[in-house]
């Protein structure tokens, strides 16, 4: 009988674990939870049967990473970044991380790829060009915060890394993808942001 010694990972997965990795997150899988920080290093994401068909693990840990900026450091040590699901206020916070999310996605022309799918996704649709400009949102200091953390935190190589491999693995999936496939037409808009110079990663 043939001796199994190796197995397949999806190669999206390992780009964002390795991420979380130098982040100081250890990913785990449940079907317990959605998506749950423990304070103490360990990022809980469902296992795939629980999540929806156009989630995936490279969009749930950014999504988790884009709280954890936008709340600071002290964040780290608490249990799900110090987020109350069940105070009104959370709205803010949550909208704050979806602006950075897309922010931070834009450059790489993968913002759709990383929408969020939870009861916040008409929100992140309506997200204008520049989700950080200036406005009357409440959010949009947070999430300008957060931005700022993300570009000259600690945090800011890992994550530049990951989202140019994501984008990179959508430019090989150019015209391979089918039209029912998250991946479909993320090949084109990253290779039009390949075009351009690449992002900063300090302002």
């Amino acid at each position: 009988m043939r001796k199994i010694e190796k197995t397949y990972v999806d190669p999206l997965s390992l780009v964002w674990i390795h991420a979380a990795e130098q982040m100081g997150m250890r990913i785990e899988r449940s079907a317990e939870v959605n998506a749950s920080w423990n304070g103490a290093g360990v990022l809980t994401i469902g296992t795939p049967e629980t999540l929806d068909p156009d989630d995936c693990l490279a969009q749930m840990i950014l999504h988790e990473v884009c709280h954890a900026l936008c709340e600071g450091p002290e964040s780290l040590e608490q249990l799900d970044w110090g987020l109350d699901n069940v105070n009104p206020a959370k709205k803010v916070h949550e909208h704050a991380c979806l602006r950075l999310q897309a922010a931070l996605a834009d450059p790489y022309g993968m913002r759709a790829f990383f929408a969020a799918t939870t009861m916040f996704r008409s929100y992140y649709d309506r997200l204008p060009a520049e989700p950080l400009a200036e406005g009357d949102d409440p959010a949009i200091p947070l999430a300008r915060v957060g931005w700022d953390r993300a570009q000259r935190g600690p945090w800011a190589v890992p994550l530049q890394q990951a989202l140019e491999r994501t984008a990179q693995i959508a430019r090989a999936l150019h015209g391979v993808a089918t039209e029912d496939s998250l991946w479909h037409a993320q090949g084109t808009n990253s290779r039009r942001m390949a075009d351009q110079s690449p992002p900063a990663t300090s302002s």
